[in-house]
């Protein structure tokens, strides 16, 4: 029934080992040589990233710095304008105080010389008063 054919059988080996080398030469050995290639590339790639990881560190503390720098100037700036507009309030109560000192020196001299000015009025009319509360008490 089953016959074995011996050079059917070799010719079938034969074939079978040179399919194998060409199919290692042509197929396997470039796709070892493609996945080696591409294990060293992304160990690169990631050495490569380490690297730039590393760099954006100095960068981000750089920036930070910065940022920092930034805001103490914008600090010093605000509270240089500060300083600035309360000199010129501190300047402007100032000059309104003397203002009203000049005015209030003047009211309190004019009040003097109108205080003098009814004194003397009421001592030279005291006279006639003195004569009409003499009238006034006569009639009673």
């Amino acid at each position: 029934m089953l016959d074995i054919h011996l050079p059917l059988m070799l010719f079938v080996l034969v074939l079978f080992l040179i399919l194998l080398v060409l199919l290692n030469n042509m197929l396997f050995k470039p796709l070892l040589k493609f996945m080696d290639d591409r294990d060293s590339s992304i160990a690169k790639d990631l050495e490569a990233a380490k690297g730039l990881s590393g760099n954006s560190g100095e960068l981000n503390a750089k920036a930070a710095e910065n940022i920092d720098n930034a805001k103490a100037e914008a600090a010093a700036i605000r509270q240089k304008a500060i300083d600035e507009e309360k000199s010129l309030a501190v300047s402007k109560v100032e000059a309104k105080q003397e203002e009203l000192n000049k005015k209030y020196e003047s009211f309190a001299q004019k009040l003097a010389s109108d205080k003098e000015e009814l004194k003397n009025s009421l001592l030279s009319q005291m006279p006639l008063f003195k004569e009409s509360l003499k009238a006034k008490f006569s009639k009673l």
